[in-house]
C-alpha cells in the first residue's frame, strides 16, 4: 500500500510531533519550574540522585526535543527518551493506572514513539542524513 517514501514521511511526522512534546516539557522544566524545582520534585518522587538526574532530564527533554525536531542524533536521543519514559512509567505513573491524569498512558505512548524512532531512524528530512550520510 505505502511506498518507502511515504513510510519515511510518516516516521518524520512521529519524530517532529514527539520532538515538540519533549521540547515543551523540557522548556517547562528549565524555564518554569527551574532546575532547583525539578531537583526537588525528583527527590519527592524518590528518584535516585535528584541533583544530577533532574537537570539531566530537563536538558535532555529540551535539547533532545530540538534534536528530534531537526532529526539530529535521532537514534541516540530516542534511546535516552525511551529509557526515561520507561522509568517514568514504572517509577512514577504505574500506580495511577492507565488513564491520565495520574496514569501512565502518556509516558507509555512517548516511550513507544521513542523506541520506534530508535529502531527506524529519523525518517525523511533529517539532519542526520546530511551530516552522517544516512548512517544514523
Amino acid at each position: 500500500m505505502g511506498s518507502e517514501g511515504t513510510k519515511d514521511w510518516g516516521i518524520t511526522v512521529v519524530r517532529v510531533a514527539a520532538g515538540i512534546v519533549f521540547l515543551a516539557h523540557g522548556a517547562q522544566k528549565v524555564f518554569v519550574y527551574g532546575i532547583p524545582g525539578v531537583q526537588g520534585a525528583f527527590g519527592q518522587l524518590g528518584l535516585p540522585l535528584p541533583a544530577l538526574l533532574g537537570p539531566f532530564i530537563a536538558f535532555l527533554e529540551f535539547l533532545g526535543g530540538l534534536a528530534f525536531i531537526v532529526g539530529l542524533l535521532t537514534r541516540w536521543v530516542a534511546v535516552l527518551f525511551a529509557i526515561e519514559m520507561a522509568v517514568a512509567v514504572l517509577k512514577v505513573h504505574l500506580a495511577g493506572g492507565f488513564f491520565l491524569p495520574q496514569g501512565y498512558e502518556f509516558a507509555f505512548t512517548m516511550c513507544a514513539a521513542s523506541l520506534a524512532l530508535a529502531l527506524t531512524g529519523p525518517g525523511a528530512a533529517a539532519l542526520d542524513y546530511k551530516i552522517f550520510k544516512g548512517l544514523s
